[in-house]
């Protein structure tokens, strides 16, 4: 069977992504004296973030979203791979110190996010709703119902940005945590997946019925390619974490051995 090539242009989606374009282009261009007078045009950041723009649209708007939702399992685990892993890191890592640190000078602001993005906070909301979405009930429900597919993938990117934050934030008013809990932090979010890991891998019966009686669109049988979507998500989380770590130690060791040379 021929794959469908669908790109979605729901206007929420395409106002999503121009408006943010829109607002960070203000932000740092016409904006950027009132905002921080004297702070140069961020270039690279501006790159950082969009790219990530155009990574989310096209996680969500491009043929990998019908793929995943009427076809195959790793296709839809490739797209949570990407809304989890991608994504979000590209969009924190976009915001220069400056616009961070302005936009969460309210303490109204502020102090919510704090909680939001607490390492305990952000570690057991991801984990909890990222297992949550993956009983058969529930992630059937998703693909059935549109509405509650965008509200899937929302419970994953919004959980995701606060999973990062303590990682990579480039605030001062909301820092990320050392390098030894951060390490600690990355640890704890590879050993939060593995009972999804588990469940998809080591199921002898395929798990969710729209995958088992979906038109194969690739030489894989259903329980082949959800066992594949189980390794998909556990290489990339895996990967990610373990170079992370590796960074971590060495910035760590870095940090150290300056103190130590003053």
């Amino acid at each position: 069977m021929p794959i469908p090539l669908h790109w979605h242009t729901e206007p929420f989606l395409l106002l999503l992504i121009i408006g943010a374009g829109w607002l960070y282009a203000l932000a740092t261009g016409p904006w950027r004296d009132r905002i921080a007078p004297g702070e140069r045009f961020p270039m690279r950041q501006s790159i950082w973030f969009y790219l990530g723009l155009g990574a989310g649209y096209l996680t969500v708007g491009s043929p990998l979203d019908q793929w995943g939702e009427s076809f195959l399992f790793s296709a839809h685990m490739v797209q949570h791979m990407l809304l989890i892993y991608l994504v979000p890191p590209l969009l924190i890592r976009g915001l220069p110190t400056w616009l961070a640190d302005w936009l969460l000078a309210p303490a109204i602001i502020r102090k919510p996010i704090k909680v939001l993005v607490n390492p305990f906070t952000a570690w057991l909301t991801f984990t909890f709703l990222y297992t949550l979405w993956h009983i058969p009930s529930l992630y059937e429900l998703a693909l059935q119902q549109k509405d509650v597919h965008v509200l899937e993938h929302w419970c994953m990117f919004i959980p995701a940005l606060m999973m990062w934050w303590p990682i990579i934030s480039p605030s001062t008013r909301v820092p990320p945590i050392g390098y030894g809990p951060r390490m600690l932090y990355l640890f704890l979010l590879m050993i939060g997946q593995l009972p999804v890991f588990g469940f998809l891998t080591l199921s002898e019966t395929v798990l969710y019925p729209t995958y088992e009686w979906a038109p194969r669109v690739i030489d894989l049988d259903p329980l082949q390619d959800q066992i594949l979507g189980g390794l998909i998500m556990k290489v990339v989380n895996m990967g990610v974490s373990l170079s992370l770590l590796a960074w971590c130690f060495y910035a760590w060791h870095r940090q150290d051995t300056a103190e130590a040379e003053a």
